[in-house]
């Protein structure tokens, strides 16, 4: 008997500590809360209060959840308070992934808190990579909906779904990289984003949201965003400069793209459905951004823009109608007389029926890279790359996880070089909402060797149980060469605007022109692999100084700091023809010469006071009796050429010095060639 009693005594503390323990579900009605009357009307209100800003138009989510939470310490055990300080908490700036634990909570009280609760758990744990449990979740959602609510949410859930296997695939092959904050020195406590930088890393441009002092502020209270500028000094970024008016102004102000030198900027603003402008440099200034034309500006959202390599066109996104869905990307180029072309859609292996956008053009002229919410992403935007190749689009590669989160990954931009991107994000450790990070790619992984000679002989003696590290695999560069340095006077060494021809010497013609920035001289072009360059700087006033880069396909990343001192067109001054070409051991002219033939063709024609001398160089191959003919008749083919387009024969004269006259030691393949060279020589200019 006594036995039996003590079982019951066991079998009602159970079902007491069960009912003890048991999430029941309370509404927040007088009946839950009898003693705390005051208390109950306070949390009502704040509900109240949050609920005016959760369903806003503008969904101020952050202010909502500061009045839901007020409510939640009085009463903790609401479904639905729980399931909005879950969206609160999701949508919101904070920790996204603390989500989990309100939906979880709101589910246990109620499981049909919100038609959406399922839904919503699901997107949190796909969040925080729990990638099993959000399919299951996914798919327990599936079976709740019924009739038009079905057939409206099955595509989207299903979208999920997929993504959370592309994320299990995706999180299981690593990416090699660092990710790195650019520190106290760049961000602040207030949101920074959108980082655009020049080719060569030595300018930074963003956008934030910072405060400053007298900083107006939205109707809302929330602060304006601004244009901020970074240069980096021995390889650190200096303090951030807001620049002045009349690039920002007192309402949104926001960068979208950079010109490869820095000189041209894309500037969002929200007039008109957002539109994009462009802002130039001069100096050290910029210019009042001019809104782009209705080629490209819409009545819709224009929402990034990207320049190509030349400069000539303009990659942009726009959710105007005839797109493929949602936000889409398009081209437009500009003519030599400056109209643009009517905007092209890239077509639908880059844009899907959900939205891309923050597209950037790398500096190779055929890199692509976007954000998009469809092809293989693993949860909101992903970072896409596509190659243009054959006259057509690659099929975009997701650049992979831990660049791409399940949650958005937006405005990435990478150096010329493609060992570093940068972007930004919220992360755990940062200073405060979003930050500017840098990626540093480290290639393929370092092959670990097991058995060498070395490792068998020594393992007789002792056994191996170290990895030895083979050589680095050498990291796939961009295929392209970055030419920058500083255009000055020869004498003075002062800075000098000028003009930057782009040439393609196998077709002659010009395939982009660059200015140098008239206060410092600099310059920056980027010639992709390919192609046979030619480059003609010109300044008012000078002699035209020429460069000749003969980049094969297979030519890897390089950087070539090289200063330019132009001559003044005096008698004396005399210039190396670098693009003028002569077939092998012969005088004459190659269709490769074309284009500087011009260049020195329109000198004399603009300076019809000008008389030159045209001369022939060799280097030491050979007998001196050869090398001389050999340089005179080139020299005449050069002034014949002249002659045909009707220079006056006595402004002319050639003389051919063979090996004379060089410039360099003969001894190296390299000086050899430096020798080998034509030149003109100013003889009069009166």
């Amino acid at each position: 008997m006594k036995k039996i009693l003590n079982i019951g005594i066991v079998v009602v503390l159970l079902v007491a500590g069960q009912h003890l323990f048991a999430q029941v579900n309370k509404e927040f009605d007088k009946s839950n809360f009898p003693d705390k009357k005051s208390e109950l009307k306070k949390a009502i209100r704040d509900i109240e209060a949050g609920d005016a800003l959760f369903y806003d138009e503008f969904s101020q989510y952050d202010q909502a959840v500061e009045f839901y939470e007020k409510a939640q310490e009085f009463n903790p055990d609401n479904a639905v308070l729980n399931y909005k300080i879950g969206v609160c908490t999701i949508k919101g700036k904070g920790n996204k992934i603390t989500s989990i634990g309100f939906f979880e909570k709101a589910y246990k009280l109620k499981s049909d808190a919100n038609a959406d609760l399922l839904y919503m758990l699901g997107s949190a744990y796909q969040l925080d990579y729990q990638f099993d449990k959000a399919i299951e979740t996914f798919k327990k959602y599936l079976t709740t909906l019924k009739g038009n609510v079905l057939i409206e949410k099955t595509p989207v859930v299903k979208k999920r779904i997929q993504e959370c296997e592309d994320g299990k695939l995706l999180v299981s092959n690593e990416e090699r990289v660092f990710i790195d904050n650019l520190g106290i020195h760049v961000n602040s406590p207030f949101d920074e984003y959108g980082p655009v930088i020049t080719a060569d890393e030595s300018m930074l441009l963003f956008t934030s949201k910072r405060s400053y002092t007298d900083m107006p502020k939205t109707t809302d209270g929330t602060l304006y965003e601004d244009i901020y500028l970074s240069n980096k000094k021995n390889k650190a970024w200096k303090d951030p400069e807001r620049l002045g008016k009349p690039l920002n102004t007192e309402y949104h102000d926001a960068v979208k793209g950079l010109s490869n030198d820095g000189s041209r900027l894309i500037v969002y603003k929200g007039d008109n459905g957002g539109d994009l402008y462009e802002s130039k440099m001069s100096g050290a200034s910029w210019s009042k951004p001019e809104r782009y034309p209705k080629q490209i500006n819409s009545d819709y959202h224009e929402a990034s823009g990207s320049f190509s390599y030349d400069g000539k066109s303009l990659y942009f996104v726009s959710d105007k109608p005839g797109g493929l869905g949602g936000h889409d990307i398009y081209k437009s180029t500009k003519s030599d007389k400056g109209k643009w072309s009517e905007a092209e859609n890239l077509g639908a292996v880059i844009n899907t029926p959900f939205d891309e956008t923050a597209v950037f053009m790398h500096p190779d002229g055929k890199s692509l890279y976007f954000s998009s919410k469809g092809h293989n992403t693993m949860g909101g935007y992903d970072i896409f790359k596509s190659t243009m190749e054959n006259g057509a689009w690659t099929t975009p590669v997701n650049i992979g996880y831990p660049i791409n989160t399940s949650d958005d990954d937006v405005f990435f931009v990478i150096s010329a070089s493609g060992k570093h991107g940068y972007y930004s994000s919220i992360k755990e450790g940062g200073n405060g909402g979003q930050d500017l990070y840098m990626i540093t790619f480290l290639g393929p992984e370092k092959i670990f060797v097991f058995n060498n000679e070395d490792n068998l002989i020594a393992e007789k003696i002792a056994p191996i149980t170290e990895k030895v590290i083979a050589k680095a695999v050498k990291i796939d560069e961009a295929k392209l060469t970055l030419l920058k340095g500083i255009i000055t006077d020869e004498k003075t060494n002062q800075p000098v605007l000028a003009t930057i021809d782009l040439i393609d010497n196998k077709t002659n013609q010009i395939l982009a022109t660059f200015e140098s920035n008239e206060s410092t001289g600099r310059y920056l072009v980027s010639l992709p692999s390919g192609k046979n360059y030619g480059l003609a700087v010109k300044a008012s006033g000078y002699l035209f100084h020429s460069e000749n880069f003969d980049l094969p396909d297979t030519a890897q990343y390089q950087e070539i700091e090289k200063e330019i001192a132009l001559k003044k067109m005096e008698v004396g001054s005399k210039i190396v023809l670098r693009n003028v070409f002569f077939d092998f051991n012969k005088s004459s002219l190659r269709p490769e010469s074309n284009s500087e033939l011009q260049n020195l063709l329109n000198l004399l024609n603009e300076n019809p006071k000008l008389r030159i001398e045209i001369s022939g160089h060799t280097d030491n191959v050979g007998s001196a009796a050869y090398n001389k003919k050999l340089s005179e008749s080139r020299a005449q083919s050069v002034v014949d050429f002249l002659l045909s387009k009707g220079i006056e024969k006595a402004r002319l004269t050639f003389a051919g010095y063979g090996f004379d006259q060089p410039i360099a030691p003969n001894d190296t393949e390299e000086g050899r060639q430096l020798n080998r060279r034509t030149e003109f020589k100013v003889l009069k200019n009166n």
